[in-house]
């Protein structure tokens, strides 16, 4: 015979026995439920001069409630040897001539262990994490069980728990199984919280933890509450804590009066349970009693403000509620967890791999040879960040797209604005606490701190001054002007004022406004001296008759301002024939001088105060109402920024995707992508809760290659849309690609959960119909009717009609 088996998955040892040895460094490391079981075979030919080998494999869902049961399994691999290669002659012999079953008790942190020799005894014992060997008590295989059945729930159907050569068995196949789990839960149950718990809870307890997830999973899925009821009215009376699973179950049988009343009394003896308060807020939303559940939802926030799901629970109905600010808020005071793997195995390279099929070809179904091109994502897709997101931090980003696809990416934008604290704020807030702590003398004396921008600002006053000063007292002399002409030049002068905002404000634009205005007063007061002077002097002067005669329509007191403009315009003419400069450079020079002289001379002094004083009164109500809006604000997270990143980098792409669909939609084109990139935007269409988009690009996946995780996907879309014929066909293509991969787990797996919920619904009767008029394959109908089996036997709703 040959060495392999027939249809088990088995990994060959470089050196005998290395398997275990490495799995015996490992203990050490596990802190949870620990790695899968592990089943090591020696097979010998018989020959002399032929080494003895070594082929391990693991193995999740084996009943472990005794050391017989393991035995009888390694007894049962005897039979599947696969048939000798040769056709004429027989080849080496090759049999098992011992094994070793290993399987993880994670109450006791132990490795137990049966080692069956053929022919021989059966021996078993227990080996901690220093590698001792100890003898095996008869109370440890309540812990092993439970510990094993734990791990098949858990660990089967995630997808992130990939490992070679696993095989899958189902953990309670009939009644007699299921009694033994529910025997053996019951007296580890308080011991649950060793296990560890989801990694969304901080600290487990006998509520929250690996254990009662396991439980629950499997009464759920059937939606088998009256057995679950019966196994925690048993427990409950020990903790007030576990009338919180009893109301659940209690709730999902339809009957409430008793769930209502179990809470009621519980939270007499414990008012700040949380997990009693979530329950009852739940029972609440579920009757529109919104107002209620927040109420309770706050309080066990109260209870146990550093667990990150009464934040969650909280944030959720905020969302229900549609305040969306106060859902930001919540969520940003979500106390963040580090992600903890589950426990894996660490193996040596193996020699060789031995994946052997079960069936010949896959009778049009399941799984074929893809080519490689269809496995190629483009780069902008792959480097998406969304998928690698784990535990609390993928909770939160499931909230933050909930609430997106209610709200829109502007107005959760306008949110995000209205409750924390911008970049730009931040610093506008510093500049004006710096502002208010400036000393007085600081716009006079300029000292080393002062920017260079207002430096350079107040520089370049000081040389505009006199010339705007020597202007002026050569217009002195001239009319006033009219009132109506007065309002006008104010009203412009308003406009011009620029509007000052708390968001336009820099450090150094407030500086220099100071500086500016000092300036301006400054040169207010010269203005006002010279023009005193200049009108004591006009009393002595007298005018020339000759010059009076020349100029008849110019009025009295404008006679020295032409005097002074024909001495300037003979002082032009010199300088023009001394440097060269023509006339018309001369005129254009002496135009641009005088229409800022009279922009700086038609500002009375009083509309300057007047501007400066209603500028400064805008300034300090802005300031003041910044400053409150500033306080009233928190800062962001910064793991929840990242979060908006994210959710910004999955917009973008999803954009860019359904852009690109109407482009070639409108142009009767055709699509270039590769399966697994329609596998992508599958997964991007359901982060972002765009459920039609993503099924179609996940039937668009199928027509290129095949994916279990596209089919999977389809096959819940389909019964949400209670459409049978679909959801068998995804039913049917799962349970092939399951079993080809060595996967028998019946239940609790996604098909059983979708197919029991189809015969609650549509009954037992017609949905085998449905199945035999689609005219399998007789192995792979086989194959599919163990679910219906199962569901008849341990009687699921519906089963009956």
């Amino acid at each position: 015979m040959s060495e392999t088996l027939k249809d088990v998955p088995e990994l060959f040892e470089n050196e005998l026995k290395e398997s275990l040895n490495a799995r015996t460094d490992g203990l050490a490391s596990y802190k949870e439920l620990g790695p899968p079981d592990l089943c090591h075979l020696t097979k010998s030919s018989g020959k002399q001069g032929v080494k003895e080998i070594g082929s391990y494999h693991h193995i999740l869902g084996i009943d472990a409630s005794s050391s017989a049961s393991l035995a009888a399994y390694i007894n049962s691999l005897t039979y599947s040897m696969d048939d000798p290669h040769g056709w004429f002659s027989k080849g080496a012999a090759w049999k098992i001539s011992s094994g070793v079953y290993c399987c993880y008790n994670a109450f006791s942190r132990v490795d137990v262990r049966v080692e069956v020799n053929i022919p021989g005894g059966v021996s078993s014992y227990v080996v901690n994490h220093k590698g001792e060997k100890i003898e095996a008590r008869p109370e440890i295989w309540h812990e092993t069980h439970i510990s094993s059945i734990l791990r098949s729930f858990l660990y089967s159907d995630d997808e992130n728990y990939r490992l070679l050569g696993l095989r899958k068995i189902d953990p309670v196949s009939n009644l007699n199984a299921e009694k033994r789990f529910l025997e053996s839960a019951e007296q580890v149950f308080f011991k649950g919280w060793q296990l560890g718990s989801d990694p969304i809870i901080q600290v487990a307890t006998n509520i929250h933890n690996h254990l009662v997830d396991g439980l629950m999973k499997y009464f759920s899925q059937s939606s088998r509450f009256e057995t679950a009821a019966n196994f925690f009215e048993k427990l409950y009376t020990r903790d007030p804590e576990v009338t919180a699973l009893l109301a659940r179950a209690y709730f999902g049988m339809d009957e409430e009066i008793k769930g209502v009343k179990a809470l009621h009394q519980a939270l007499k003896k414990n008012s700040m349970s949380y997990p009693l308060l979530h329950v009852q807020a739940d029972f609440l939303l579920k009757k529109k009693k919104m107002e209620t559940a927040l109420q309770l939802a706050k309080q066990a926030v109260n209870s146990a403000p550093s667990e990150f799901i009464t934040w969650a629970k909280l944030t959720e109905i905020y969302i229900d509620m549609d305040d969306f600010k106060s859902a930001l808020l919540t969520l940003n005071s979500c106390p963040m967890f580090t992600y903890t793997d589950r426990d894996f195995p660490r193996m040596p390279q193996p020699m060789k791999v031995h994946l052997p099929a079960r069936f010949e070809g896959n009778f049009g179904l399941g799984p074929e040879e893809d080519s490689e091109k269809e496995s190629e994502v483009q780069s902008a897709l792959a480097r998406l960040p969304a998928p690698s997101l784990r535990g609390t931090f993928a909770v939160a980003y499931n909230i933050l797209t909930l609430l997106v696809s209610k709200v829109g990416w502007d107005e959760l934008l306008r949110c995000r604005s209205n409750v924390f604290v911008m970049e730009e704020e931040y610093r506008l807030q510093k500049a004006q606490e710096e502002q208010v702590h400036e000393p007085e003398g600081e716009d006079e004396n300029e000292d080393d701190n002062t920017p260079l921008g207002v430096i350079q600002k107040q520089s370049s006053k000081e040389e505009e001054v006199p010339v705007e000063n020597e202007e002026v007292e050569e217009k002195a002399n001239v009319q006033p002007t009219p009132d109506s002409q007065l309002e006008k030049l104010d009203e412009q002068a308003l406009e011009t004022v620029p509007e000052v905002t708390p968001t336009n404000i820099t450090p150094s634009d407030l500086v220099t406004e100071e500086v500016s205005t000092h300036n301006e007063e400054s040169e207010e007061k010269e203005i006002d001296t010279k023009e005193d002077s200049v009108a004591d002097q006009m009393e002595s002067i007298s005018l020339n008759d000759t010059l009076t005669d020349a100029l008849p329509n110019q009025k009295k007191g404008d006679e020295p301002e032409v005097k002074k403009s024909l001495e300037t315009t003979s002082i032009e003419k010199e300088k023009a024939e001394t440097d060269g400069t023509t006339a018309e450079d001369m005129a254009v020079e002496k135009k641009s001088i005088e229409s800022a002289t009279t922009r700086v001379e038609n500002i009375p002094p009083s509309m300057s105060a007047r501007k400066d004083s209603n500028q400064s009164e805008k300034t300090e109500q802005d300031r003041r109402e910044f400053i409150t809006n500033f306080s009233n604000k928190r800062l962001c997270e910064r793991w929840l920024d990242n979060l908006f990143m994210v959710l910004y980098e999955d917009l973008r792409a999803y954009t860019a995707w359904r852009a690109e669909a109407s482009h070639i939609k409108a142009q009767h084109l055709t699509y270039s992508k590769t399966g697994a990139e329609w596998e992508t935007l599958g997964d991007l269409g359901l982060r972002l809760h765009h459920k039609e988009e993503a099924k179609e690009a996940y039937q668009r996946c199928l027509h290129n290659k095949f994916s279990a995780k596209a089919w999977l996907k389809l096959m819940k879309i389909y019964a949400d849309e209670d459409n049978l014929q679909q959801a068998l066909t995804a039913i049917v293509q799962l349970s092939v690609h399951n079993d080809r991969w060595y996967n028998d787990v019946v239940y609790p797996s996604p098909v059983a959960d979708v197919l029991n919920h189809l015969i609650k619904n549509h009954g037992l009767s017609k949905v085998q119909n449905v199945l035999i008029s689609m005219n399998l394959p007789a192995p792979v109908y086989k194959i599919v009717t163990r679910y219906f089996a199962h569901a008849e036997l341990f009687k699921i709703d519906g089963s009956e009609w």
